[in-house]
């Protein structure tokens, strides 16, 4: 959703264009999270002694890309871009609008007052921001934005203007604002008050915070702070021998963001702050401390050195995102199974479940929970996992999930599907399955994640960086990995040899076949080009493909912006096909699997309708490609594994059509990457 990023430099001589330039590129990294406006905050005055600048703090905000706020900002005639800051700390924002419409007022950074005394970016969505703010107008305070965001820096303003001491700390402000919230939320914060200070907390949104320096880091974990009493100077230490440096030099620079691509070009070392964590930057040292310790606490952060490269984040001679990771598709699986498969011997092991699959096969029932594409790659291997598992399997929307209570055991085994590990919906759902003693499972693609690092144990997919809006590869990679466990709960079964055997050769040419159906784009661009005009599209398959039907439809309405349904063949006849005539472009999935009669008997129906029937099938399916408009024929594999191969001509087509239709493929309107909020 909304996108963080800051910066604090300390006894690092820095600009105020290169400060600039940073945070803009910061956001820019940001981008594919969705977002209507953006903005900075800086230090504002022009003095040449950089100390006398902390008096005024600059806000810059516009509405519209990260490009528009670039523009605005090259307009600002009244600041010298060329005064240099020996410590500093800039904050940015893109805004994903929950509260008002997007425009200057809505937009971040929000502030306490006109004259900018405490300012604060926010990804996520406080609950009771009309109680705050009904509170804080009987106090006085005037609000100029519809957000609620707003109150969060009038809160601040407020218990500053009320503290009981002149040395209250900035970190110990924001620990007391922080309780008055609910709801979720990532906050940075800066103030006039002071200067060269950053404090950064989170709950149920992502924060991560990246180290530099040109020493080496004496220590590898940050100790964790507990209040016991307060220090007057810091306001954050219960044992001030606990706190140690980071860097004997002191000479720091320190980035704040919502994830890690905003970063990667600056350092690889992170560290990913946990729920109720403040973390205070002062005098270029960080420490990180809690009001409360708890049993399950850990005592410290570990900093974490990234895997991903900056090259991996950027378009390199593709023309989108999206395009590029459909085409990353033959690698990305293969890293999946990397180090995981052995094609030799035919066994699989996914570590990170090793402590647990004996449990796991005692289990009840397994329970598959996500959003969207996550959600459809549930569906697409629950078969499989029934058929090897020999386990009942649920498959379940989130937010539905949530909304029933539905019932879950200390014997029930649920998995959590979410790229970004950050999805609000999935995170409440894995906290409610915890709440019921459920051994938990994390499938996701971002190591550091809150459901990666929350759930009892996992796999990262290992698809790497996914910048579009509308998953691609992730979706694939998630399959395999789900058919990977699959694979893993039957290897001591003798009657299941055979068909593990098989599923696993599937998976060996893999690579290749993916590789044979990016080879059909041209084919299907020109079956683009008569789609175009088209205002809906029907999307019909079953048994294994039903999954398939689901999320190429829900590609089609992300990002051609054009109405789209994924149909089960077999309830055809109750219902859709009244939508059936010669108008209605229908595609479907036929391949030569348990299915292929029934779905022969769905194609009749549709041609019976005069309906033109586009098919997705296998090579020399004759009896399909008589009755067909148009064909697009893929290579024959497993087929648990056919529908890797039948989703890439639908994420081939809906990219097509978005560029034909003039639509950013990357960027979809009112849609986010990461869905942090519910």
């Amino acid at each position: 959703m909304c996108g963080i990023f800051a910066y604090l430099n300390y006894n690092v001589p820095r600009t105020r264009h290169e400060i600039l330039c940073m945070l803009v590129k910061g956001l820019q990294r940001l981008e594919y999270r969705g977002y209507d406006s953006a903005g900075v905050a800086i230090d504002g005055g022009n003095d040449k002694n950089w100390e006398k600048n902390f008096k005024s703090i600059k806000l810059i905000k516009k509405r519209g890309k990260v490009k528009a706020l670039e523009e605005e900002i090259n307009k600002q005639v009244d600041l010298d871009m060329e005064v240099r800051f020996e410590c500093h700390v800039g904050i940015a924002h893109t805004r994903w609008a929950t509260h008002g419409e997007p425009n200057f007022v809505n937009s971040h950074p929000h502030r306490s007052e006109k004259n900018n005394e405490f300012l604060v970016i926010h990804n996520g969505i406080i609950t009771n921001y009309k109680d705050l703010k009904k509170f804080l107008e009987s106090k006085g305070y005037e609000f100029e934005s519809e957000t609620d965001t707003e109150v969060i820096p009038k809160l601040i303003k407020y218990m500053y203007d009320n503290r009981e001491s002149d040395e209250i700390s900035f970190s110990t402000l924001v620990e007391r604002v922080t309780q008055q919230l609910e709801g979720a939320f990532a906050l940075v914060f800066k103030s006039v008050h002071f200067p060269g200070q950053a404090v950064g907390t989170r709950r149920g949104s992502p924060l991560l915070i990246g180290l530099h320096s040109k020493e080496c880091f004496p220590t590898d974990h940050i100790p964790i702070l507990y209040r016991s009493g307060l220090d007057k100077k810091s306001g954050a230490i219960c044992d001030e021998a606990s706190l140690q440096p980071l860097g004997e030099t002191l000479s720091m620079e320190f980035f704040f963001a919502s994830d890690a691509s905003a970063i990667i070009e600056h350092t690889k070392r992170v560290i990913f702050l946990e729920d109720d964590d403040v973390a205070a930057v002062v005098d270029g040292r960080l420490s990180i401390h809690r009001i409360t310790r708890s049993a399950s606490d850990n005592t410290s952060r570990a900093i974490q050195t990234l895997q991903m490269e900056l090259q991996e984040i950027m378009k390199g001679n593709f023309s989108s995102f999206m395009q590029k990771e459909i085409s990353e598709q033959p690698e990305s699986v293969v890293n999946t199974m990397r180090g995981r498969v052995n094609f030799d011997d035919y066994t699989v092991v996914l570590g990170g479940l090793m402590d647990h699959i004996k449990d796991i096969r005692r289990c009840r029932r397994l329970i598959v929970i996500g959003c969207g594409t996550s959600y459809h790659a549930g569906i697409a291997t629950r078969q499989v996992l029934e058929e090897l598992s020999e386990l009942p399997v649920m498959v379940e929307l989130s937010s539905d999930f949530l909304d029933r209570n539905t019932p879950v055991f200390r014997d029930d085994v649920c998995f959590f599907i979410s790229q970004s590990g950050e999805t609000a919906d999935t995170l409440l759902a894995l906290r409610y399955c915890k709440g019921r003693g459920a051994l938990t499972v994390g499938i996701t693609n971002t190591v550091g994640s809150s459901i990666s690092r929350e759930t009892d144990c996992g796999v990262h997919i290992n698809a790497g960086p996914e910048i579009g809006v509308a998953s691609t590869k992730a979706y694939t990679s998630q399959f395999v990995a789900m058919v990977m466990f699959s694979l893993m709960m039957c290897d001591d079964r003798l009657s299941m040899q055979k068909r593990r055997r098989e599923i696993i050769d599937g998976l060996r040419i893999l690579q290749d076949q993916i590789r044979q159906v990016l080879e059909l784009n041209e084919q299907i661009q020109v079956l683009a080009q008569e789609l175009t005009c088209e205002r809906s599209l029907l999307v019909m398959g079953r048994g294994y493909n039903y999954a398939t039907c689901l999320e190429g439809a829900l590609k089609i309405k992300e990002i051609t912006y054009m109405h789209s349904e994924g149909i089960l063949a077999g309830e055809l006849k109750h219902g859709p096909l009244a939508l059936v005539d010669k108008m209605m472009p229908v595609i479907m999935i036929i391949v030569k699997d348990p299915t292929y009669v029934k779905c022969q008997n769905a194609l009749q129906q549709v041609v019976a309708r005069q309906g033109h029937p586009i098919l997705i099938c296998e090579r020399n399916d004759e009896e399909s490609s008589k009755h067909a408009y148009r064909t697009i024929e893929i290579p024959h594999t497993q087929d648990c594994l056919q529908g890797i191969l039948s989703v890439i001509p639908l994420q081939l087509l809906s990219l097509h059509l978005a560029i034909l239709r003039g639509y950013d493929v990357d960027f979809p309107r009112n849609l986010a990457k990461s869905v942090t909020v519910e």
